[in-house]
């Protein structure tokens, strides 16, 4: 199973939605940077990803994107194989 990471604020509901879907998905462990606590965060955030939103999440090295680019990759099929590393 690849290493998630994903930026997040504490109240976001795309982020809690976002973390139930790889949760079911079997990901046990999420790298969560709250980028509400630490401004400098959301700063690495913008320059990493180029958007201010979150969630902003990482399977591995790959940028999956927010909330709705999880949703889309998986109904395309493409989640399950990136968390397996393939």
């Amino acid at each position: 199973m690849q290493a998630v990471k994903m930026y997040t604020t504490g109240t976001c509901p795309y982020c809690i939605r976002a973390k139930q879907i790889l949760k079911a998905k079997g990901v046990a462990q999420i790298e969560e940077i709250r980028v509400d606590l630490d401004p400098a965060a959301r700063g690495a955030m913008m320059e990493l990803t180029g958007r201010r939103t979150v969630p902003q999440i990482y399977i591995g090295a790959t940028h999956v994107g927010g909330h709705d680019d999880l949703v889309a990759l998986d109904a395309r099929g493409g989640l399950d194989p990136l968390l397996a590393g393939a």
